[in-house]
């Protein structure tokens, strides 16, 4: 069984064509890579329209982009036959308003943009697609990929600099997605194999607490630092 339109994520209702659509993007791990990225940014100074430009960027090339790369690029089709020649159009579509984005501001004053952006774009195709033999379809890749590096880019892209601040916040950003695949895996496995009810609502609730926690987290230290700017 390959099926994960009963998964938490998914919506209940609506077409299967509709709950697939949605599925596919992994809306609340989507969102935590994003909050790491606005975590990042959130320094003093503070511009607003960076934070912005960040988290379109990381929502475009890490939540749409990637997710539909590794729908149709993985071994296993999760979420059955898609088109592919449509959805690879859409996440290079997507991809490339991000990368036009993140382009603007590295040439402005943030040029620590390219090479994150190099290193992200690299981990992107080879993780999602499963290039050179799937070596980098690792915990270690996505902890770094989606953990480490978003705050970085966060960081850069307000300073042009890698603070102090973004590396506790990367350290804390990589333990929250190690948590994450240890569990997200599990139960995607429990899910597909109608296993122990049980774990399996174990480890919802800690998925959910985790997609939750990040966001309000993220939320409640952007009203503090704005206010107190």
């Amino acid at each position: 069984m390959s099926d994960r339109t009963s998964e938490w994520f998914v919506p209940k209702f609506g077409s299967q064509k509709f709950r697939k659509s949605i599925g596919v993007l992994y809306l609340p791990y989507t969102a935590i890579v994003t909050c790491f990225a606005i975590l990042g940014a959130i320094t003093e100074p503070m511009d607003i329209e960076r934070i912005i430009a960040i988290s379109v960027i990381y929502f475009l090339s890490l939540g749409v982009s990637a997710h539909l790369l590794d729908a149709i690029g993985g071994k296993t089709k999760p979420w059955g036959d898609l088109p592919k020649l449509k959805l690879c159009a859409i996440a290079l579509f997507v991809l490339g308003i991000a990368f036009t984005i993140g382009l603007y501001f590295a040439f402005l004053d943030s040029p620590l943009l390219f090479p994150i952006g190099i290193i992200e774009g690299f981990f992107l195709f080879a993780y999602n697609l499963e290039l050179f033999g799937g070596k980098f379809h690792n915990k270690k890749s996505t902890v770094f990929s989606w953990g480490v590096l978003p705050v970085f880019a966060g960081s850069a892209i307000q300073t042009n600099s890698i603070t102090i601040e973004a590396l506790i916040i990367s350290g804390i950003a990589a333990i929250i997605t190690y948590i994450l695949i240890k569990n997200s895996r599990p139960y995607k496995i429990l899910k597909q194999t109608n296993g122990d009810i049980n774990e399996i609502k174990k480890k919802e609730i800690i998925l959910k607490l985790l997609s939750v926690g990040v966001v309000v987290g993220t939320l409640i230290f952007f009203i503090i630092r704005y206010f107190s700017m």
